[in-house]
């Protein structure tokens, strides 16, 4: 499979390469030494640098991760190409404020601590696409994500505000393409049906693990002509895991026996068809026609080098047969 494919998103120009990289690890943020702490800044910005050496052209960031950090990380490093050689996502439906709690400045990154509340007025969207944009030192963003308006249960303020203003941007050129990032298919699934949207940044629910959205929500974005960035195609790390035996974590808390079990099974037939299930977890949801791009996070340069390898194992046709025969992943599923 090509990493560096590029997928059309909507009709407004958007690209976005088969694999590209998510935006939270490069914060900082989960870094044994802290987010402001120098080594994790450096090799923060030597993992940037070196997706775009390689040829991942998609980047995806938000406020919310590492409350700007991730948005001025990207920007000191991505600041030195030129901008067509990239494709930038971002989110609305929070914006950062000074945090009173903590007040100080990261030094590494020259910003204020801040901390994200959600604001999906008009006037709020504008303002996180604007401040954002500020702390990176970029002109503009491609494709801009509602984010997460199902946190404090928003769906009546994103239909009447945040997506009007946002389907205004692109109308403008301010953007190419718009959609929302959400770790559930339910309430993307009722957006796609009232507006004009282009892409979903769908977090953990088509996964080789977790197939939830595949019945309903894959079909309906094929009909809609509406394509899906996969995020956390390792379901918050149990298929990343090498020893499943240990504490593991499914969608950001401690996974249910259930998940460990279906994790195992899944390993089991990968290790007696030799192909690493982190190559089978990148590669599955990607076979889907309604699925553009996947987005894993990358803390270091050599797990960016790491992505590209699994993105082009040849996994053979033997492997998804036995895991459909065993009820691991759908019987009609595409797969590579």
């Amino acid at each position: 499979m090509n990493p560096f494919e590029s997928i059309q998103i909507g009709d407004h120009g958007a690209e976005v390469t088969r694999l590209g990289m998510g935006g939270v690890f490069i914060s900082g943020r989960g870094s044994a030494d802290g987010r402001d702490a120098a080594p994790a800044y450096d090799t923060s910005l030597a993992t940037i640098a070196k997706a775009h050496e390689v040829g991942i052209k998609y980047f995806d960031t938000a406020p919310l991760y590492g409350n700007g950090i991730s948005e001025k990380r990207y920007g000191k490093v991505l600041g030195r190409y030129p901008r067509d050689s990239f494709v930038l996502s971002s989110k609305v439906g929070r914006v950062l404020v000074p945090d009173e709690a903590d007040p100080g400045e990261w030094e590494m990154d020259g910003i204020a601590h801040l901390t994200a509340k959600f604001d999906l007025t008009r006037d709020g969207i504008m303002r996180a696409l604007e401040e954002g944009l500020e702390r990176s030192g970029l002109d503009h963003a491609d494709i801009l994500y509602l984010h997460d308006p199902d946190v404090e249960d928003m769906e009546d303020e994103a239909i009447a505000t945040a997506f009007p203003t946002m389907i205004e941007l692109r109308e403008q050129g301010v953007v190419k393409a718009i959609g929302c990032g959400m770790n559930q298919w339910e309430m993307p699934g009722r957006f796609i049906e009232r507006f004009d949207l282009d892409i979903i940044l769908l977090a953990g629910r088509y996964t080789l693990l977790d197939h939830d959205a595949y019945p309903e929500f894959l079909p309906l974005c094929v009909e809609k002509n509406v394509k899906i960035a996969t995020g956390g195609p390792y379901n918050s790390g149990i298929l990343a895991a090498q020893d499943l035996d240990g504490p593991l974590a499914f969608n950001y808390e401690q996974a249910a026996p259930q998940w460990i079990d279906k994790a195992r099974a899944l390993k089991r037939v990968c290790d007696a068809h030799g192909v690493d299930m982190r190559a089978a977890a990148l590669q599955f949801p990607l076979a889907h026609p309604a699925v553009a791009s996947v987005i894993p996070g990358a803390a270091t340069p050599e797990q960016v080098v790491q992505n590209v390898e699994l993105i082009r194992v040849e996994i053979p046709e033997a492997m998804w047969s036995e895991m459909k025969s065993e009820g691991l992943i759908p019987a009609d599923a595409p797969t590579p």
